[in-house]
C-alpha cells in the first residue's frame, strides 16, 4: 500500500491531529489542472494537500482540503458499524497516553477504551471530518 487519502474540511487542524499521532508532515502542496480533474471526474478541481509519514516510515496519510467544487454533503459522522467509515489503526505504546496527546486536536473516544484478554489495549477516536482512527497497544 502506498497511502490511504482522508478529505478533511481543516486541513492544518487534520495535520496537527495526526502529527499529535507522531506522523511526521513530509509536504505540503495546492493541486489542481487537468491531469487532476481526469483522475477525480471533478471539473475545475482545486484542492490543497498534505502527506505524513507514519513513524516507522512504511506507510502514507494523505490529507487534502477539496477548495473547488465544493461537496454536496457533510462529512460522515456515523457509527462504527456504518459501510464505507474510513477507519486506520496505530499501534501505540500507550492507548492512554495517545488518547492524551489527541484529545487536545479534537480526538474523542468512540466508545471506551477495551482490553482483550492479556493480549492489546484498543479504542476508537474520532478524528478530523469525522474519520475513526483506531490506536492499539500490544500488551505482554
Amino acid at each position: 500500500m502506498d497511502h490511504v487519502g482522508i478529505v478533511v474540511e481543516d486541513l492544518p487542524a487534520a495535520i496537527e491531529f495526526f502529527v499529535a499521532l507522531g506522523m511526521e508532515l513530509v509536504g505540503q502542496a495546492p493541486v489542481g489542472g487537468e491531469w487532476a480533474d481526469k483522475l477525480t471526474a471533478l471539473e475545475g478541481l482545486s484542492a490543497d494537500i498534505a502527506m505524513l509519514r507514519t513513524p516507522d516510515g512504511h506507510g502514507q496519510v494523505e490529507l487534502s482540503t477539496i477548495h473547488h467544487p465544493k461537496a454536496a454533503n457533510p462529512a460522515p459522522w456515523e457509527p462504527v458499524s456504518t459501510p464505507g467509515i474510513p477507519r486506520l489503526t496505530f499501534v501505540v505504546d500507550n492507548v492512554d497516553e495517545a488518547f492524551d496527546q489527541l484529545r487536545p486536536h479534537g480526538g474523542a473516544l468512540v466508545g471506551e477504551v477495551a482490553q482483550y484478554e492479556d493480549m492489546l489495549r484498543y479504542a476508537y477516536i474520532r478524528g478530523p471530518a469525522g474519520v475513526i482512527v483506531g490506536l492499539v497497544q500490544e500488551l505482554g
